[in-house]
């Protein structure tokens, strides 16, 4: 099964190679392509190596179990048996994992897009709660994030909010939070204290560069307005604001928040290209697998991934059965409690197909 690992250290020390090359200075693209591949290598190359210094370790004492009278050093023996034992099948763990088919998303910057479902203006203001929690995960990462797009209400919540997260691995650590939010709490506005539920829908979508999608321009249709805020009102003298539509599909995306007519333009050629490749790749993904659900459902209570009970100060995860009782904490964007145990279940699921 780790043949794949064999030649992994030859594979490293020819990349050290190149990337002493002082030619290689002049090729920053092709550095860091080479640079991102070698930090990859050597971790493999690094576990497979402490797997097999592991694995001979366990033989030899494995070994001297057998000549051993000693009771004493028998018992230490034994202690160190069961310890390197654990300590295999722990390294195989995390081999296997590295075997599987890489997400080619993983690497990627994302959009994130907040919308509130159904509960009115206690869902808007669920949307807006949502977008901070992650916002402050972000700032945890080291990530930077940019609102691309915002469609505010006038209590200081959002009907929808669109945001560029750029950073490490960032993909990776969020693709699983697609889906429908449900919140159960009081609201601020409510005078008889009853517990309202209403549901927020988000998406995570990998950014799509332009060489991964092409869009025709003849495709497009592009018009230019007036900004405008809550209520309605107009916020901007000048026609700064955007909205594209792709008339193959309908798709349209509206980004007003710039005063630049020329960035809000970039801003919702980021968002259109992202959701197009979305789109494109769950039709893909249907293709191979009729079992793949779909990110999100229409914002119905009934759909959901997730669900903030406030008076009880839990979050429960309906996908893996997880229940925190941390509700505060999370909220102010301390989340790796949740997105660790969905990584691993999922990866325990994928492992399956190659065991």
């Amino acid at each position: 099964m780790f043949s794949k690992f064999i030649h992994l250290h030859e594979k490293r020390l020819e990349l050290e190679a190149k990337l002493s090359d002082p030619a290689m200075l002049a090729k920053q693209t092709e550095y860091r392509r080479l640079a991102k591949e070698h930090a990859h290598v050597a971790k493999m190359d690094d576990l497979y190596a402490e797997y097999q210094k592991t694995v001979e370790q366990l033989h030899e004492n494995q070994q001297l179990l057998l000549h051993e009278s000693d009771d004493e050093m028998l018992a230490m023996i034994k202690s160190d048996v069961a310890e390197l034992n654990d300590r295999q099948v722990s390294l195989e763990q995390q081999l296997k994992i590295l075997l599987l088919p890489a997400d080619p998303n993983d690497q990627k910057n994302i959009l994130l897009e907040i919308r509130a479902g159904t509960g009115g203006d206690e869902a808007a203001l669920f949307a807006a709660d949502l977008f901070r929690m992650y916002s402050r995960y972000a700032e945890s990462q080291g990530w930077k994030i940019e609102v691309l797009s915002s469609s505010a209400i006038g209590i200081g919540g959002f009907k929808e909010v669109i945001a560029m997260i750029k950073g490490e691995q960032v993909y990776s650590r969020l693709k699983y939070e697609s889906g429908v939010h449900r919140v159960q709490r009081v609201p601020e506005t409510e005078a008889q204290g009853r517990i309202h539920t209403s549901a927020v829908t988000v998406a995570v979508m990998p950014e799509a560069e332009e060489v991964e999608l092409q869009i025709q321009p003849n495709d497009l249709r592009i018009d230019i307005f007036r900004s405008s805020g809550p209520g309605g009102q107009s916020v901007n003298t000048t026609d700064s604001a955007v909205r594209i539509t792709h008339l193959p599909t309908g798709m349209i995306v509206i980004c007003q928040d710039e005063k630049s007519q020329h960035k809000n333009k970039d801003a919702a050629m980021r968002v259109m290209r992202a959701r197009l490749l979305a789109k494109l790749q769950q039709e893909q993904d249907d293709q191979i697998s009729a079992t793949r659900k779909s990110q999100i459902g229409s914002g119905d209570r009934s759909e959901r991934i997730r669900t903030y009970n406030f008076p009880q100060g839990r979050v429960s995860d309906h996908r893996i059965n997880l229940t925190l009782y941390k509700i505060e904490e999370i909220m102010l964007g301390k989340i790796d409690e949740l997105l660790d145990p969905l990584l691993s279940h999922y990866q325990a699921e994928a492992l399956k197909t190659i065991q």
